[in-house]
C-alpha cells in the first residue's frame, strides 16, 4: 500500500520530500495508519524513541496517519522489524507501521508544525549528553508538574507488581520511590522519580499504553503530592533511597541484594543511561523493562533483552510467566461446593482446565488454570471471598497439574477435566472478556438475553436462587444485556455459579459476569 502523500493544498505535495521510492523497500522515514484522532505529537514520537533518535515528525490527524523519521535507516529497520510481529497501540489502538516511500522529510514550510518542532526538541535537549533543560518544557509543555505520578492499572487481568512497575517506569528516569495500593476495586500505585521532567516523559510515554495485551492499561495523571513517604521496604512499597527500612512491624531490613535486583539505582544514584530514558537503540540500563504489546490472548513479557547486535531485538516468549498453575483451595463448605460450582467461579478470572474436591477431605479442592497468571488473578480476586457461609481460601499448591483418576479408582465425580469446555471465557485470542475481569460484586453484568425474555422473568430467576434483587435495567443500547443488583456479593457470587449458562430458551444461554458498575 502506498502511503498518503501529506495535503497542503497547492497541488505541490511531493516537492516536501526527497527521493520517492518502493514503500517495500527500506526507508529511515516511517508511515504509520490508523493513529487515534486525540493522541498527541509526544506519544507518536515515544514509538521511535526505543530504536533510536527521531529527528522529524509529521502528523496528518484528519487522516489518522503520520510520518516519522528516523535518525538513521538502521534504526528505522529495527522498529519495523519489532513493531510488524508486535502491534504498538497508542491510547488502546493498534497503529500500523511501514516503510514510506519518501526517503527524508521535508516539513520547514508546512502549517501546524509548530507543535510536532516543540516535541521533538523537548526530546532532543533531553537525550544523553544534553543537560539542557528543553526550551520546549520552559514554554509551556510542563506547567509546573511535579514528581509524583499517580497510577490507575485497569482491567488486571494480569498480576501487577511493584517489580514490573519498577521496570517499566525506569525507563524515563531515576525512580526514588514506589507505594502501590488498592482503592475503589482498583490497583493503583504512586511513582516519584528524581526530577520532574522524567515524571512528564513518563506520563507522556505510557498513559494509556497496556503492559500485556488487551488488558492492564495505565492511566497516568500528576499526584498532587510532591513527594512519598514510605514506612516499609516489602512487595507493597519500596524507598529506592534507604536500604535500612524495615520490611514491616518488627521486621528487618531489606538485604542489601534485594534492591539490586532492580537495577542500579541504589542509596547513591549513578549516571543514568539516557537521562530521561530516551538512549541510544535499546540503550537502556541492564535489567529495564520495555514496554511491549504481547501476541493477542498470550501474556505479553515486559523483559526486552539486548542482544550481541547492536540495534537487533530479542523477542522473549510468550508461552507464560513461569510458576504454578495449579490453586489449593481451602474452607469449602462441602455440602454446597461442586466441582462445576468451582469451574464456573475461579472461570471467572481464567479458563480452569481440571478441578478436584479432596475425596477424604471435602473443605479443600486443587483447580488447575491455563496458566500461572490466571492462577494469581484468581488468588488475588477470590481469596477471602465468602462463598456458601464460609470465608474461601486460595493459595498457590505444591502440585503442577491435577491428576485424573485412575481407571476403576473410586472417585464419585469429585474430579472433573474441563480442558475442552466450550464455556471457557478467554479462549478466543484478543476476546472483549480480557478487557471486562472484576472482583466479585453485588451487581452482575448479564449479556444474550433473547427478546422474549422480560424484567419479572430474569428477577424470578435470580429470586430462585435465594437472591434478593435490588435492581434491574436493561442497557439502552442493547436490550441483550442488562445489569442486576442484588443483596450482597456472596448473594452474586452464588447466583454467577447457579446461573451462567442458564438456558433462556431461543438458544440462547445467559452470560453472567460481575460488574464493576452500580444501578
Amino acid at each position: 500500500m502506498n502511503d498518503s502523500a501529506p495535503a497542503t493544498g497547492n497541488g505541490n505535495d511531493k516537492k516536501k520530500f526527497k527521493g520517492d521510492r518502493s514503500p517495500c523497500s527500506p526507508s529511515r522515514v516511517l508511515h504509520l495508519r490508523k493513529i487515534p484522532s486525540d493522541v498527541t505529537e509526544a506519544e507518536v514520537i515515544s514509538l521511535g524513541l526505543p530504536f533510536g533518535k527521531v529527528t522529524n515528525l509529521l502528523m496528518l490527524k484528519g487522516k489518522s496517519q503520520a510520518f516519522l523519521e528516523m535518525a538513521s535507516e538502521e534504526a528505522a529497520v529495527t522498529m519495523v522489524n519489532y513493531y510488524t510481529p508486535a502491534t504498538p497501540h497508542l491510547r488502546s489502538q493498534p497503529v500500523y507501521i511501514q516503510y514510506s516511500n519518501h526517503r527524508e522529510l521535508k516539513t520547514d514550510n508546512l502549517p501546524n508544525q509548530a507543535r510536532a518542532q516543540a516535541a521533538l526538541q523537548a526530546v532532543n535537549a533531553m537525550q544523553p549528553g544534553s543537560l539542557a533543560v528543553p526550551s520546549a518544557l520552559e514554554g509551556g509543555l510542563l506547567p509546573g508538574q511535579g514528581s509524583v505520578l499517580r497510577i490507575i492499572v485497569e482491567n488486571p487481568f494480569y498480576p501487577v507488581t511493584l517489580e514490573v512497575l519498577y521496570q517499566i517506569f525506569s525507563k524515563f528516569g531515576c525512580v526514588l520511590k514506589i507505594i502501590t495500593f488498592t482503592r475503589n476495586n482498583q490497583f493503583q500505585a504512586l511513582v516519584q522519580y528524581a526530577d520532574p521532567v522524567n515524571a512528564y516523559y513518563a506520563k507522556t510515554g505510557l498513559d494509556g499504553q497496556s503492559i500485556y495485551a488487551l488488558c492492564c492499561t495505565l492511566r497516568i495523571d500528576f499526584s498532587k503530592l510532591n513527594n512519598l513517604t514510605v514506612k516499609y521496604n516489602n512487595d507493597k512499597s519500596r524507598d529506592f533511597t534507604r536500604l535500612d527500612l524495615p520490611f514491616g512491624e518488627g521486621q528487618p531490613p531489606l538485604e542489601p541484594s534485594v534492591p539490586a535486583t532492580f537495577g542500579t539505582q541504589n542509596v547513591i544514584f549513578p549516571s543514568y543511561a539516557g537521562t530521561a530514558g530516551f538512549a541510544p537503540v535499546m540503550g537502556f540500563a541492564q535489567g529495564a523493562g520495555l514496554l511491549v504489546p504481547a501476541v493477542p490472548g498470550a501474556p505479553g513479557s515486559l523483559a526486552v533483552t539486548t542482544s550481541a547486535a547492536p540495534g537487533q531485538i530479542t523477542l522473549p516468549a510468550v508461552s507464560g510467566v513461569p510458576g504454578n498453575s495449579v490453586l489449593l483451595v481451602s474452607n469449602l463448605n462441602p455440602e454446597a461446593i461442586t466441582p462445576h460450582g468451582l469451574f464456573i467461579l475461579f472461570g471467572v478470572y481464567g479458563d480452569v482446565h481440571r478441578v478436584k474436591i479432596m475425596f477424604k477431605k471435602k473443605e479443600n479442592a486443587l483447580v488447575q488454570m491455563a496458566d500461572a497468571t490466571q492462577a494469581q488473578l484468581a488468588i488475588s480476586n477470590l481469596n477471602g471471598q465468602r462463598l456458601y457461609g464460609r470465608v474461601l481460601r486460595a493459595t498457590l499448591s505444591k502440585h503442577q497439574t491435577v491428576q485424573l483418576p485412575r481407571e476403576g479408582q473410586e472417585d464419585q465425580g469429585l474430579t472433573k477435566d474441563y480442558s475442552n469446555s466450550p464455556l471457557h471465557r478467554f479462549k478466543k485470542p484478543g476476546s472483549k472478556n480480557f478487557q471486562n475481569i472484576f472482583p466479585p460484586s453485588a451487581t452482575l453484568h448479564l449479556s444474550n438475553i433473547p427478546p422474549s425474555v422480560s424484567v419479572d422473568d430474569l428477577k424470578k430467576l435470580f429470586a430462585s436462587t435465594g437472591s434478593t434483587v435490588k435492581a434491574f435495567r436493561f442497557f439502552q443500547t442493547d436490550c441483550k444485556m442488562a445489569l442486576i443488583q442484588l443483596g450482597s456479593v456472596e448473594e452474586g457470587v452464588h447466583a454467577l455459579i447457579m446461573l451462567h449458562n442458564h438456558d433462556l430458551g431461543e438458544n440462547h444461554h445467559l452470560r453472567v459476569s460481575f460488574s464493576k458498575s452500580t444501578i
